[in-house]
């Protein structure tokens, strides 16, 4: 019988090193490592008979050391018929709350991963608002599906995308706490929805531009030489979303080859993108001064120019057309155009859009961008979009 390999991990590879998936140490000891990268021990082994999956908890708090030790420890107790389970729930004597785990969650795998500051707090928020009133003084192992329906069923019809945010936020804690022997057993969230009434979901148009009303405001815009009134005609000509927008890097510009390559970091689809620029979209970009990392700087150095910033310079100008808009709408104001001014293909104008492709057949398909196809629609859009005709006329 060959003998068995331990001790394949490192202390440094265990908190930095390791990448997505799972690592064997020995004495079925194992380090994982989520795609959020959330990090847990987890042992495996036979227990009277039957393969077992225990958690032992995170790796941020159990040291590679001790983690063997356990591991060592279980391996010994199921070889004598015992369950390393039940050994561990008699032996440990620290429980968790429901606010302390979801903090420890929202510490380590939002505010210290995410990019958006706003779905930072608002997910902190959301937990404070609806979450702990109920379940935040509660040891994690005694919540019920019964505790999460009470948190969950005064908002489900009445806040629905704020109920299923607060649920999927309610699942993950819990989930995390499992997996670090917190709590034992099924996650109490699944399942919840069948006791709930059925969400009637709405879908919510984002206020647009109407794309004949469309050069007659990118006109208006191009009178301003504020960051903000460029921005926006940037976004309308790359048919970028606005955060795309606002935190471009001169690095991502190619300007011989008149593309701009968004990161995947900073993509909806986590993808990245390439995005040709027509003649008016260099324009804007020529005529920029290079004093920032970021194209369009905000007021403070070394920081993008706000969402703010860009709504206020958007509504300065619709509001005296009587317009009601919001930057990301260019994106639909464009998809419009395309479908009815243009024998644009689909899959062109959504890879425009960087619309993630839902089918996953369609996908496994498509390995191209359709670049090029999508250069002559952005130049079509922009000889559109850049009207000098007298402003008011038809």
């Amino acid at each position: 019988m060959p003998k068995e390999v331990r001790n394949q991990l490192a202390a440094r590879r265990v908190k930095t090193e390791a990448k997505p998936g799972r690592y064997a140490d020995g004495n079925g000891l194992y380090l994982v490592v989520s795609d959020h990268g959330a990090r847990w021990w987890q042992w495996r082994g036979t227990v009277r008979g039957r393969r077992r999956e225990i958690g032992m908890g995170s790796a941020y708090l159990v040291p590679l050391v001790d983690a063997r030790a356990t591991a060592a420890e279980w391996r010994a107790i199921a070889r004598s018929g015992g369950d390393p389970a039940e050994a561990r729930d008699k032996d440990r004597r620290e429980t968790i709350t429901f606010e302390e785990a979801a903090r420890h969650v929202w510490r380590e795998q939002v505010e210290s991963e995410a990019k958006n500051p706003k779905h930072i707090r608002v997910w902190i928020q959301s937990m404070e608002s609806f979450a702990f009133p109920t379940l935040g003084s509660r040891d994690v192992a005694s919540i019920t599906q019964a505790d999460v329906l009470t948190v969950l069923a005064p908002i489900w019809t009445e806040k629905e995308e704020t109920a299923r945010r607060v649920r999927q936020r309610i699942k993950a804690v819990l989930e995390w706490a499992r997996v670090s022997g917190y709590c034992d057993g099924v996650n109490p969230v699944e399942g919840v929805e069948r006791a709930l009434p059925r969400q009637k979901r709405k879908v919510r148009h984002m206020p647009a531009v109407a794309y004949d009303k469309l050069p007659e405001v990118y006109a208006r815009l191009a009178e301003s030489d504020g960051m903000a009134a460029r921005a926006l005609r940037f976004a309308i000509l790359t048919a970028a979303r606005s955060s795309e927008v606002r935190e471009a890097t001169w690095i991502e510009i190619d300007r011989e080859g008149r593309v701009w390559t968004v990161p995947g970091e900073r993509m909806k689809t986590g993808e990245e993108h390439r995005v040709p620029l027509s003649e008016a979209a260099l324009a804007i970009l020529d005529d920029l001064p290079k004093v920032d990392t970021y194209i369009f700087p905000g007021a403070r150095p070394g920081r993008p120019l706000s969402d703010v910033a860009l709504g206020k310079a958007l509504r300065t100008v619709t509001s005296k057309m009587g317009i009601e808009a919001v930057p990301h709408g260019f994106r639909s104001t464009l998809r419009d155009w395309t479908s009815e001014e243009t024998n644009t293909p689909h899959a062109v104008a959504e890879m425009a859009l960087a619309h993630a492709i839902p089918n996953a057949v369609e996908k496994a398909y498509r390995r191209g961008d359709l670049f090029e196809k999508r250069r002559v629609l952005m130049d079509r859009w922009a000889e559109y979009a850049v009207w000098k005709g007298p402003i008011g006329s038809a």
